[in-house]
Formats: structure tokens, sequence, C-alpha cells
């Protein structure tokens, strides 16, 4: 049986269900990321196409750059994931966004090279210099 786990934002108009098991679950450092979310950093669960569907409103999608969407509501303005044409069969959803963030333990940090200064990451989680959209759980 396949663990199901619920994500929405703010206002709960977007909502989204993803299955077990997630490609990635990881901390973002990237520019990009920190602006969407306005945080010092972000953390992601990386989902194939066929694990994950919208089950509430479909939210807003932003090319922020080239190649890379991301979606947000347009109630409330929560961020909910991003897509690069990278990996452009994966959906990456905001940890934040599911009803258990708990549920996920991030392996990595990406874009480390972005970082803020005062953000510390001294743990033993794997650093990447850019983004590193395939480090697996």
């Amino acid at each position: 049986m396949t663990d199901t786990y619920r994500g929405r934002c703010f206002c709960q108009a977007v909502s989204f269900e993803i299955d077990a098991p997630v490609l990635a679950c990881v901390n973002c450092h990237c520019e990009s990321c920190r602006r969407q979310c306005s945080a010092p950093m972000t953390t992601y669960v990386g989902v194939m196409d066929a694990q994950w569907c919208w089950t509430g409103e479909t939210p807003k999608v932003y090319q922020s750059s080239v190649g890379v969407e991301r979606t947000f509501c347009e109630r409330c303005g929560s961020p909910i994931s991003f897509r690069s044409q990278k990996l452009s069969d994966t959906m990456h959803f905001y940890l934040a966004a599911l009803d258990n963030p708990e549920a996920f333990e991030p392996r990595a940090h990406v874009a480390h090279d972005e970082k803020l200064c005062w953000v510390n990451t001294d743990d033993s989680l794997r650093k990447t210099i850019g983004p590193d959209y395939t480090a697996s759980e």
C-alpha cells in the first residue's frame, strides 16, 4: 500500500496529494527559491508526475526563469511548487505546504554556494554547488 500525503495553500483553495516514495527531500538555498518563499532557504520534495495530483483549485503558474515554472495560490499567494525543464517529469512541492511536513527529512543542501552567510549548515547533509534536483532520499 502506498502512503499518500496531502498539502495545501494557506487559504486551502489549492490542495494536492502525493504518493510516496518521493525522489528527494532537500534544502534549497538558491536565490530564486529564497525570493519566491521570502525565506532564507526552503525545503522541497520531488515527486514523479504519475505520483501527484491537484485536489482543489489549480494554482497559478509563473515562469520565474528560462525553463523554470513556479506555482502559487492566486487567492492567498502561498508558493506551492516548482518545475524545471531539466526534470520535466517531476514536480517539486515545498515541504511546508504539506499537512505533515515532518514526514520527510532533508538529505542534502542544494545550491549551497548561494546560501546566506548567517545560515548555519553545520550538519552531516551533503552539500552541492548549484541546483541538484536528484539528491535522492
